[in-house]
């Protein structure tokens, strides 16, 4: 399990760091506006007492100032749909519960002792709104709570000189407030972080055995399954938008001789680095693939003539000599190519395409191998049943 830090909680992996905050992102975008609307109205509605607590000549200096609060969550709102809330959303959104609570603290000084004890219940209400409600990062929100507490005492203890008694009742449940929202903040963004890394290592392990379905085994080439689902999409774009590809079915010639003088072990070894070459030779848009035994397939995109395949296949089959000659030098080892143009009228399955490209592979080898045969399309269709 990744390290993280006992009380920011972030982790020690900067990239995995920037890796969760990243995927929080649209539910933290999501939370601090639905929180932002809610907080808002309770907030105005905190207005409500003020006809009974708030004197007469205080009225308007306390709406001035509720009014000038609303305008830090109103802006985060609106920076909610820009790339500044992507960069700095977790002090945004820490900044509304601040606003929040300077703004009771500074309605408090209008009133008296008694009508606090019916005002400050709202910097409760920010405590928890802050840690729980609101989307910042506990820390975050530690360092805002944490503030708003001290610089209560400070306004109500030293310039406002509350009674002992009255203040530390207010600390009281102030504290208790931090403590049981603060744990509860704490926790939820621990299991939150916890619950990114499972879901890490799970995505992680879901990709490493697809790509053990998708791949081969011995030389880490997509096989046959794969292969499949790639030509079906080739040629579904090649009648969509009529680009063009080219199915490249090889064999390697002599394979079986390397295997009877040299053993198993040597003939693994050649298939790896045949397939490493191939995966230098080709282009990274296009697929290499293995079908088992000694027989790739390589699909390539943008071959439009003959004269272009032919050439490619040249270069496949130099490229194939050059790998099996670092092996066995002394063996006579080659390949065979059958090559598949399309698309072409008539052609609409993926299993046309490899029995086409199949059926000229063995053409090629008839022909004295190690020159390429097209296939003569509705010819070898006909040929096939």
């Amino acid at each position: 399990m990744a390290a993280c830090h006992p009380l920011t909680l972030a982790f020690a992996d900067r990239a995995l760091e920037s890796s969760y905050l990243e995927s929080s992102l649209e539910r933290e975008r999501i939370q601090g506006r639905a929180a932002i609307i809610v907080g808002s109205l309770v907030y105005v509605l905190y207005g409500v007492l003020d006809r009974w607590l708030v004197p007469d000549d205080a009225k308007t200096a306390i709406w001035t100032l509720r009014l000038s609060m609303l305008l830090v969550p109103m802006f985060v709102y609106w920076a909610s749909y820009t790339p500044l809330f992507n960069a700095h959303r977790h002090v945004l959104l820490a900044s509304v519960g601040l606003a929040a609570g300077v703004g009771i603290i500074a309605m408090l000084t209008f009133l008296s002792v008694e009508s606090a004890a019916y005002f400050y219940p709202g910097l409760v209400l920010v405590t928890f709104y802050t840690y729980n409600f609101v989307g910042t990062r506990f820390i975050h929100a530690l360092c805002i709570d944490f503030a708003l507490l001290l610089g209560y005492n400070i306004v109500f203890g030293a310039v406002h000189a509350y009674p002992f008694e009255v203040l530390a009742s207010h600390d009281f449940f102030i504290l208790s407030a931090n403590l049981i929202g603060g744990t509860a903040g704490y926790l939820n963004e621990k299991q939150k972080r916890l619950l990114f890394l499972r879901e890490r290592e799970l995505n992680e392990e879901r990709h490493k055995q697809l790509t053990r379905a998708l791949h081969d085994s011995l030389t880490g080439l997509p096989n046959r399954e794969l292969l499949h689902d790639r030509l079906e999409q080739a040629l579904m774009r090649a009648q969509r938008d009529e680009v063009t590809y080219c199915g490249y079915f090889i064999d390697l010639d002599g394979f079986k001789s390397v295997n009877d003088r040299l053993g198993h072990q040597i003939g693994d070894q050649l298939l790896h680095q045949v397939a490493q070459q191939l995966k230098r030779t080709v282009r990274q848009s296009d697929t290499i693939a293995r079908l088992g035994g000694d027989e790739f397939f390589y699909l390539a995109e943008g071959i439009r003539t003959e004269a272009d395949a032919t050439a490619l296949a040249h270069k496949i089959i130099q490229s194939i000599e050059t790998a099996m000659g670092d092996v066995a030098a002394d063996l006579p080892l080659g390949a065979s190519i059958g090559m598949c143009l399309f698309p072409y009228p008539g052609l609409t399955e993926v299993s046309d395409i490899i029995r086409q490209a199949d059926h000229a592979m063995y053409r090629a080898k008839l022909g004295g191998k190690g020159v390429p045969v097209l296939a003569t399309g509705d010819l070898e269709l006909q040929t096939s049943t």
